[in-house]
């Protein structure tokens, strides 16, 4: 029995909650929820999930969640996406060979179009997190999108860096999970499959690897992203129920998004997964390439505990203060690993608050300096229409 309904919105209160639906170039048809308050809303905030989770992670009722605090810090107009690594989305359990190219080039572009067109053409700041990260700021850096006027990048953006013991996973598992075991995808809930099922054996085989709780669903997370016990934050850091429903906060993914990811620790930054192929000739084989053409500030946060992508903000920080001196931040939170800067039971004190200052800093006065070229993105521009 749950004791948070799946897919609840009751996280977020006192604010209009309206559904868009929308399709990408390549057709995948992708979702929106805009939680407002007031016909002048001012700014909005995009705000974008990673790999296995959803628009879930950010209106969670256990917790003050990021949407209510943007609603009550003055930014009254929040787009939480689902893009296509979202665990609402049932082709995330086939087997398939999306790569991050594929959301930079065709889900962020009629997203950022879809807030642009519903908020009147107002600035559009971004607040994203994981492989959500890393693919925004591809689309960002890559040229596919512009016009931003701040991007807050959690964990990773364009320099994967992983613990070695990761880089061993993201080698092997992809052909272990398809091929030998002759599974689909990994899911943190198969400990609850009714009857016996491989993903339930395999699920219980892993647990027999982690005593730091008594959670099968915390045990297959572990396995599936990062190095430790846990690997994608800290317990103490998060309510007791938060953890306990990690199976609905986390779901399914098949394994060509790891390969993606191995392509681009062993290259050190962001690269295309298929250099040759020319569905992306609009994307750059280099992300960085174009570092210092790009305006918009980007804040790079990461936790101090961070066991899923270690120092990757700092490194990319580092990066890009070359190519780009003071032009963008780097804020590392002292106790804090890759996940629980967004699911953490006091987040709201310890780590949104320096969200809503750099949020702060560039409203309105940078925006000018950061709109939307007369040209756009170049992109095909796809059905979008409000889902209710």
């Amino acid at each position: 029995m749950r004791s948070i309904p799946l897919y609840t919105l009751e996280g977020v209160q006192d604010a209009e909650v309206r559904p868009y639906s929308f399709s990408t170039e390549d057709g995948l048809g992708l979702s929106m929820l805009r939680f407002s308050r007031g016909t002048d809303a001012g700014e909005s905030v995009l705000v974008i999930h990673g790999l296995t989770t959803s628009s879930d992670m950010f209106i969670m009722p256990e917790h003050r969640n990021l949407v209510t605090h943007l609603l009550d810090s003055g930014y009254r107009d929040v787009w939480c996406l689902d893009f296509r690594m979202s665990n609402r989305y049932s082709y995330n359990l086939f087997k398939h060979r999306y790569t991050m190219d594929d959301v930079a080039l065709f889900d962020f572009p009629p997203a950022v179009e879809l807030v642009r067109r519903e908020n009147g053409g107002r600035p559009i700041h971004v607040i994203c997190h994981c492989l959500g990260s890393v693919s925004f700021m591809m689309s960002l850096f890559g040229g596919a999108v512009d016009g931003i006027a701040s991007v807050i990048a959690n964990s990773v953006a364009l320099t994967p860096r992983v613990p070695g013991w990761s880089r061993v996973k993201l080698g092997v598992a992809p052909f272990l999970v398809e091929t030998v075991l002759g599974l689909p995808y990994l899911n943190p809930r198969w400990n609850e499959d009714p009857g016996l099922s491989r993903g339930k054996l395999f699920s219980k085989v892993v647990s027999r690897f982690h005593g730091e709780c008594d959670e099968p669903d915390c045990h297959m997370l572990s396995l599936m992203w990062g190095t430790g016990w846990p690997a994608l934050y800290s317990h103490e850091k998060l309510a007791e129920v938060t953890h306990r429903r990690g199976g609905d906060l986390y779901g399914a993914t098949s394994m060509n998004y790891y390969r993606h990811v191995l392509r681009m620790v062993r290259a050190g930054r962001a690269v295309k997964m298929h250099p040759d192929d020319p569905t992306h000739d609009r994307l750059p084989d280099d992300y960085l390439a174009r570092a210092a053409d790009i305006r918009t500030p980007v804040l790079l946060v990461t936790g101090d505990r961070n066991r899923v992508f270690t120092d990757s903000n700092i490194v990319c920080h580092q990066e890009l203060e070359r190519r780009a001196p003071g032009r963008h931040e780097l804020a590392v939170l002292p106790g804090y690993g890759h996940q629980d800067p967004f699911m953490g039971a006091h987040v709201a004190e310890e780590v949104f608050p320096t969200f809503v200052d750099f949020l702060d800093r560039h409203r309105t006065a940078t925006a000018s300096a950061v709109q939307p070229s007369p040209a756009g993105t170049g992109q095909v521009a796809p059905a979008m229409t409000p889902a209710g």
